[in-house]
């Protein structure tokens, strides 16, 4: 995509140049806004195509019933955590109250022994006391994605052959793991992974954020998958067999990675067979409390899409019709055809997410969030076309055309001009100790 960008500018360029040179500015400006409004309205014509498709799909696939479980094999979950997140006890919880007859082992890894998350686990293990905890903390870094260097760090520590790895912000319902495991005993199956929802905290911004996973991506990745364009795998949560594991390598050629859950489900189709989506969601916590926040987010949402399937992400503009609609009627000066197919957009929208609210029993009403949701979340996909740079927890990061990350120094006005730096060593480790390591079902009283 990159190199289309390269070749796409000067060229355009050139035509607008020549287009004022040959009819004068006004002229130019006429007929180039004329081509504008005739892009923009193809686009909101495929766009309510899709989302008309989409709005038919939806239905039919959370229809199917998951698959049968067999037997029920001892489980270990694994979930790393960073920060003292909203409603995290709550989160962690869901995952104690399994519909699972057989042995399950929580494992919670954090980089730090002060990390406020481990109060939460504190308060879990009083909540729920039978449960099987054990908590890992470990400052050893592996790679750029401290995500995955927690996994590592904690995977010793993981008794059971059935590994379900679950991000610290998902919610599940009791018969998670049955469904899970179910699909994992499936001929052929290497790995099962998961669609989610958005779970808004209170506030403007995280129901923003929640409308663009439950009506744009959640629509979009149905549709991927039914008609065969995608195969997704996504980190909120990702279940296999040990075995599958040993034979993509471990988790340690993904600590360098942005996309850790796109490539490890390319590993495991290209190693040991398909990964499963079934017909079941999971909660995404939304909490993100200012625009800068959501901004940062989506951006890095955004980007990783981008360079893991440029060709999908460029695609993804039909998912915003509405947003592409007003553009039509702005480049056109307000035609009446224009407004029709704005109206037109805006109409099957709203259709998609009564029938996303129905489908998945969600409570959000509210009508009047979806058109602004939609001009933000195509703002933000315009965004994430540009510049290779995200953000995640506070740190900055290149990323090249294989999906790697490489960070940023710390403090970079001008990134673009500043070669890649080396990743800063652990904080503990540059005053010459090493990292302090902390395994067990009952870790001191200083980690939690």
């Amino acid at each position: 995509m990159r190199r289309l960008a390269w070749f796409a500018g000067p060229l355009g360029l050139l035509f607008v140049v020549g287009i004022g040179a040959m009819a004068g500015p006004a002229r130019a400006l006429e007929i180039i806004g004329r081509g504008l409004a005739i892009l923009c309205g193809v686009g909101t014509v495929l766009g309510i195509a899709y989302t008309i498709l989409a709005l038919g799909l939806i239905r039919p696939f959370f229809a199917r019933r998951p698959r049968a479980t067999q037997d029920f094999p001892a489980v270990t979950v694994l979930k790393p955590l960073h920060g003292d997140e909203r409603d995290l006890l709550r989160r962690l919880s869901s995952f104690c109250l399994q519909d699972y007859p057989s042995p399950v082992q929580f494992v919670f890894g954090t980089r730090d022994a002060a990390d406020p998350a481990l109060g939460a686990v504190a308060a879990l293990r009083r909540l729920h006391p039978e449960a099987d905890i054990t908590v890992v903390t470990d400052a050893q870094v592996h790679g750029p994605n401290l995500k995955v260097s927690n996994l590592i760090n904690m995977l010793p520590s993981a008794r059971h052959d059935v590994l379900i790895f679950a991000d610290s912000d998902v919610e599940v319902d009791s018969r998670y793991l049955r469904h899970l495991v179910g699909e994992l005993q499936a001929p052929g199956v290497g790995a099962v992974t998961c669609l989610y929802r958005g779970l808004p905290a209170p506030g403007f911004w995280p129901r923003l954020s929640a409308n663009a996973s439950n009506y744009q991506f959640l629509p979009s990745a149905i549709t991927g998958v039914t008609l065969g364009l995608a195969q997704p795998c996504f980190g909120q949560t990702i279940g296999m067999q040990r075995e599958t594991l040993d034979r993509i390598g471990g988790l340690r050629p993904y600590a360098t990675c942005l996309a850790e859950d796109h490539a490890i489900g390319a590993a495991v189709r290209r190693s040991v067979g398909r990964v499963v989506i079934p017909p079941l969601t999971v909660g995404h916590a939304c909490a993100e409390t200012s625009f800068g926040q959501l901004l940062a987010h989506e951006l890095r949402w955004g980007r990783t899409i981008r360079v893991v399937d440029p060709v999908g992400h460029l695609g993804s503009v039909l998912i915003h019709p509405f947003a592409l609609g007003l553009l039509t009627v702005l480049f056109s000066g307000g035609a009446w055809l224009s407004w029709t197919l704005a109206a037109a957009a805006l109409l099957v929208r709203l259709a998609l997410k009564r029938r996303t609210d129905a489908v998945l029993e969600l409570s959000d009403r509210a009508l009047w969030l979806l058109p602004p949701g939609d001009v933000v979340a195509f703002s933000l996909f315009v965004a994430s076309l540009f510049s290779g740079r995200v953000r995640w927890r506070g740190t900055d990061f290149t990323v090249d055309r294989s999906g790697r990350l490489s960070p940023l120094p710390a403090k970079t006005w001008f990134p673009f001009l500043t070669p890649p730096g080396p990743l800063a060593p652990d904080a503990a480790a540059s005053r010459g100790r090493s990292p302090k390591k902390t395994v067990g079902p009952n870790a001191p009283s200083s980690a939690i």
